[in-house]
């Protein structure tokens, strides 16, 4: 047993000091499933690369912001360029949903399969949502992440419904579109920024209610998002 208690210590450890772990597997999958997308199982895929390309992928999946500033439209696309670089330690999560989407487009424009760089992006819109994603990667956050990240987990894919009672519209004018996305993107990092100074300030995780809430945000921005490019299944009422 000694060997086995030795090798979960030391993954525990490994994961607790990834400070981009995201919301688990099954809540990324249900955030893809509410929001309508057709291909939702590829909405882990993003964690999955980690594993082979952590030096290259894992910057896009949060935003430490260490200066601690309001989080702007120009601000979100300004960090487009920086999407897949390894030296951007502060991260730069909002910048590469712009980014995963120019990229569908250029390789849809291209006659190429084009889905796997909206899976990115399906991925980083749940990790929009993540309060400690959207704040610096301290010690409340390096003791708090591994279980908020997993605070719904356990009965999610079962519970949808309460992720679909937490979405609204988001209209994304296609005349405007980056503009529209990057002023949803800063809108719903500066709520995800509010809640995790409230967390701080009470010294506690997200309640479930507080899980769902957030979840709804991200829900019903990515379902703008598959509305745009045309790759939503609500839009043939073929959802579960």
């Amino acid at each position: 047993m000694k060997p086995y208690i030795t090798i979960c210590i030391i993954v525990l450890s490994i994961l607790c000091s990834n400070n981009a772990s995201g919301w688990y597997d099954e809540t990324h999958l249900a955030v893809a499933k509410a929001s309508g997308y057709s291909k939702w199982y590829n909405a882990v895929g993003a964690d999955i690369t980690k594993i082979k390309a952590k030096i290259v992928e894992g910057n896009n999946h949060f935003f430490n912001n260490r200066g601690n500033v309001r989080v702007t439209p120009e601000m979100v696309l300004e960090q487009a360029k920086k999407y897949n670089d390894p030296n951007d330690i502060e991260g730069h999560l909002y910048g590469a949903i712009i980014a995963s989407l120019r990229e569908y487009a250029g390789t849809t424009i291209k006659g190429k399969y084009a889905q796997y760089h909206l899976a990115f992006c399906a991925h980083y819109v749940g990790d929009l949502s993540q309060p400690l994603h959207n704040t610096p990667y301290d010690d409340f956050n390096k003791t708090r992440h591994l279980a908020n990240d997993g605070i719904v987990d356990d009965r999610i894919l079962v519970n949808i419904s309460k992720i679909k009672e937490n979405m609204y519209p988001i209209n994304l004018n296609p005349v405007n579109f980056e503009k529209d996305l990057a002023r949803e993107i800063a809108r719903i990092a500066n709520d995800a920024r509010g809640l995790a100074h409230k967390l701080r300030r009470e010294n506690r995780d997200m309640t479930k209610e507080e899980a769902y809430r957030q979840l709804g945000h991200s829900a019903s921005f990515l379902k703008a998002i598959l509305v745009y490019v045309g790759q939503s299944s609500l839009m043939n009422n073929s959802a579960k």
